[in-house]
């Protein structure tokens, strides 16, 4: 039995206070009502970084350099359907103010209290990585 692996970019965004944004997956989606790190699913012929670079982009407004995305950690999780593989950026420096730019709710969150926020099950052992880091 073969399961589809779907490669997915996620980024921490992390402002000057320490904060991490999250952004609430919204009703017409899967898993919505769940927070989640930005970013999106890796297009054909695509590298993780230049998924973020647009996905940043189309989701929050803002501009991102490659130089400034850090790779820290990743997700291997098995959803019924497929299997998610997914690199976690973390990002200190963009141009530009975030702004949800298709309606998500977004919420700067301290890392001390980023498990408040109901996560997809692929997201949640990101945090201890990101509670480490800030």
């Amino acid at each position: 039995m073969s399961v589809e692996i779907v490669l997915v970019a996620a980024c921490a965004l992390v402002d000057a206070d320490g904060r991490v944004l999250l952004a609430e997956r919204p009703a017409a989606k899967t898993m919505a009502g769940l927070w989640e790190f930005p970013g999106g699913k890796v297009e054909q012929g695509e590298r993780p970084e230049e998924t973020l670079i647009r996905e940043l982009k189309e989701e929050l407004g803002i501009v991102v350099s490659e130089p400034c995305l850090a790779p820290l950690t990743f997700a291997s999780h098995t959803y019924p359907d497929f299997h998610l593989l997914m690199p976690l950026y973390v990002c200190r420096r963009w141009e530009g103010i975030v702004t949800a730019q298709e309606g998500q709710r977004l919420a700067w969150v301290m890392p001390n209290r980023l498990r408040e926020y109901p996560m997809p099950p692929a997201d949640e052992p990101l945090v201890s990585h990101l509670m480490a880091l800030l």
